[in-house]
């Protein structure tokens, strides 16, 4: 059972869980339009066994399943995305209404439950048409997110409790672009350097975008790693700072501060598209919330002979999940203050994505999810108590789904999938998560 209760929250502070369109919906469905994920997915050696999204979950047919298991877990908040080559398959131009009206029920059955949409506009999904036109390196990327942001919007944005553009920018600028993890599979600094831009100059026209159709609630979402020194040089102490700048602060100084770290200048700067600084009065458009998205923890070690950034990244001997990423509980704790202090102040932050992901099956319980969720709605909570204004917090993920490049291995969910079935078992995460909800005090 989960030691922390609803009852040791403030009153209002709401319990969600968050899944991304490609990841669970089953992109052959619906007229949906090919994405660079498809592309990504069919080039060898990107993706284990070359899986993609095309089946994934069936939540397209399963929905209502679905919400019925938020529902029934005493859930407040269903943080979704929104499919962008479901939507516009050629990514500009008309609309799906297969698309369209997918995400119309999709909505309409939330809130039918008393579920809270938290809408995301991109989790990644880049119809594959853009991609040819350049991608998230072309800075026409900003109009083409703000015109499929207004068309889908201008359908659901009077049920949409809370709104962000863009689900973690650095896996969109960096991981995709300069490490080549993620799609389109890049490793090139000049083009990571224009992602990394052209990603909150997106983010602002969206949020105008949303803004004159009278929405409110937007926020951004941001994902963050701690990046600790792996020994007590000054060269490792700022190979870390300069790890952090890239994963922490680029995106939160843009979007708040309307500044980039200098010590990430100076490796992209050279390489910045033209006037950049002037895009910053679209950039920092107002914001009413602040999400964080946070697994791990880093030991970053210095390394002077290879090109800038002139780190390499590594991990510890703490507990790590399924896919290698350590347990640190603390980094939430650091960053939710950190973002409080340096960045937002008092606007409202939530946490947005935190779960583990375990090789666990249905009828054996996944206690060490139960403690992973503890451990950190424990440092939520001393947040909290240390002033900082933490409204919510969303559990990574609903069900087992697509995990991008590790294809289908890694179960994050509270609910188990049988891929060949699509049977969803509840797992007894999800079952001690329902117990502790219901402890309201």
């Amino acid at each position: 059972m989960l030691r922390h209760t609803r009852a040791d929250f403030p009153e209002g502070f709401l319990f969600g869980t968050a899944t991304s369109a490609y990841q669970i919906e089953g992109h052959e469905h619906g007229g949906a339009g090919r994405t660079q994920w498809d592309d990504f997915a069919a080039t060898p050696g990107n993706v284990v066994g070359a899986e993609n999204g095309a089946r994934a979950c069936d939540h397209f047919n399963k929905w209502p399943q679905d919400l019925d298991l938020i529902s029934d877990a005493g859930l407040d908040v269903y943080r979704f995305s929104l499919s962008w080559a479901r939507v516009m398959p050629e990514g500009i131009g008309p609309a799906n209404p297969e698309g369209l009206d997918f995400y119309d029920r999709l909505v309409d059955g939330m809130l039918e439950r008393g579920l809270k949409p938290a809408a995301t506009l991109y989790h990644w999904e880049l119809p594959s048409p853009l991609l040819d036109k350049g991608g998230w390196r072309n800075r026409d990327i900003a109009k083409w997110f703000a015109d499929y942001t207004y068309t889908v919007m201008s359908t659901l944005g009077d049920r949409i409790w809370s709104a962000a553009p863009i689900n973690e920018p650095w896996c969109v600028g960096w991981l995709s672009h300069f490490m080549g993890h993620h799609a389109p599979g890049l490793r090139d600094i000049r083009a990571t350097a224009r992602a990394m831009h052209h990603v909150c100059l997106a983010h602002g026209e969206a949020i105008g975008a949303m803004r004159s159709l009278g929405m409110d609630n937007l926020g951004a979402v941001f994902n963050f790693e701690y990046a600790q020194p792996a020994d007590d040089t000054p060269d490792a102490a700022l190979a870390a700072q300069r790890y952090d700048g890239i994963y922490n602060r680029w995106f939160r100084s843009g979007i708040f501060k309307g500044e980039y770290p200098e010590d990430v200048l100076e490796g992209l700067g050279l390489h910045m598209p033209a006037n950049w600084q002037d895009d910053f009065a679209t950039i920092t458009a107002p914001l009413d919330w602040c999400g964080l998205n946070y697994y791990t923890r880093k030991l970053i070690s210095p390394a002077p002979n290879e090109p800038w950034p002139h780190y390499t990244e590594g991990a510890g001997d703490l507990l790590k999940t399924q896919v290698g990423w350590e347990i640190y509980p603390e980094g939430l704790f650091h960053f939710l203050t950190d973002t409080a202090s340096n960045y937002t102040g008092d606007l409202p932050l939530y946490v947005t994505e935190n779960g583990m992901a375990w090789p666990d099956t249905p009828g054996v319980p996944d206690e060490a999810r139960i403690a992973y969720l503890d451990a950190h709605l424990g440092a939520v909570l001393h947040a909290i108590e240390a002033g900082v204004p933490v409204k919510g917090y969303y559990i990574w993920s609903l069900m087992d789904n697509y995990e991008w490049a590790h294809g289908y291995g890694p179960r994050f969910g509270l609910v188990h999938v049988d891929y060949d079935s699509l049977q969803r078992t509840p797992k007894a995460s999800y079952e001690a998560l329902k117990a502790a909800l219901r402890k309201n005090g």
